[in-house]
């Protein structure tokens, strides 16, 4: 089974029966649906109100085993801790954060992430160059995460392997791994980010370093719904496994990769297939 651990709503149209159709023709079975973003975030519009949001991404994984809500957040806003209580009522699995014009360390980030932790849900961050047309990308350096390494329980990945940093996200997980007193558990997503003629060095480097990376990095495409694209991420599935062929990973490293290190990473010990 394949789960994509990146996938974007971009309307407020509904139509999972749509958007699975078009996952399964590219051999995915479902994944991780990130909310419409908040207000901060201006490249594409959303709804300003945080519960139309919420209830938007919460009618596309209504009886869908497969389909996985995670809600974008601002954590800058006078109520993301409101929001946090109420989208862990609502049955959220996780949560979404770009940090667009803030850094991690920022307390009110720590204040929102430890809430998070506290509620057992894991955040996906962006992480790497951040194509908003703002000089907003220093604030995703992935040395920058080393702020959340206290956060008692903190479940967190870093999406895009941090491209162009792909060297400093490895040694931020790397410290992380081996530092005694982090409290945190550190994951990789390798969604591109990473222009092609990058990929091989990446996942080299990654799979190679040493570290023990094999129960902590997650497939995504940043792939896009309703109309999600079968052939872009059926491209990557095909680079990367040429790419893991090359390197020697074996079925059940693969597996890990495409499936079970994402329910890890959510929390479920349920076998969703």
């Amino acid at each position: 089974m394949i789960l994509d651990t990146h996938v974007h709503i971009i309307t407020m149209k509904v139509d999972p029966a749509g958007a699975l159709a078009a996952m399964r023709k590219a051999g995915i079975d479902g994944g991780v649906l990130l909310s419409m973003p908040p207000a901060m975030f201006k490249m594409w519009e959303s709804p300003s109100d945080p519960k139309e949001r919420l209830e938007n991404v919460m009618q596309w994984v209504q009886g869908q085993k497969n389909l996985f809500p995670f809600f974008w957040i601002d954590p800058t806003e006078d109520d993301a801790l409101g929001q946090v209580e109420l989208a862990v009522k609502r049955g959220v699995a996780g949560f979404k954060i770009i940090c667009s014009g803030y850094f991690p360390s920022d307390e009110r980030v720590v204040k929102v992430c430890t809430a998070i932790a506290q509620a057992g849900k894991p955040i996906l961050f962006h992480s790497g160059i951040l194509w908003d047309g703002l000089p907003s990308s220093k604030y995703n350096r992935p040395a920058e995460f080393e702020a959340l390494m206290q956060i008692d329980g903190l479940r967190f990945a870093l999406a895009h392997m941090s491209w162009p940093w792909v060297d400093e996200c490895l040694a931020v997980f790397g410290k992380i791994a081996h530092a005694r007193n982090a409290k945190c558990q550190m994951f990789i997503d390798m969604t591109p980010g990473t222009p092609t003629i990058y990929r091989k060095e990446a996942l080299t480097k990654l799979f190679t370093i040493g570290y023990k990376v094999a129960d902590n990095v997650l497939f995504g495409t940043d792939g896009r719904v309703p109309e999600y694209n079968s052939e872009w991420p059926r491209t990557w599935i095909d680079r990367d496994n040429a790419i893991y062929d090359e390197l020697g990973l074996d079925q059940e490293q693969r597996e890990k990769i495409y499936c079970k290190n994402l329910l890890r990473f959510i929390g479920t010990a349920e076998n969703k297939g």
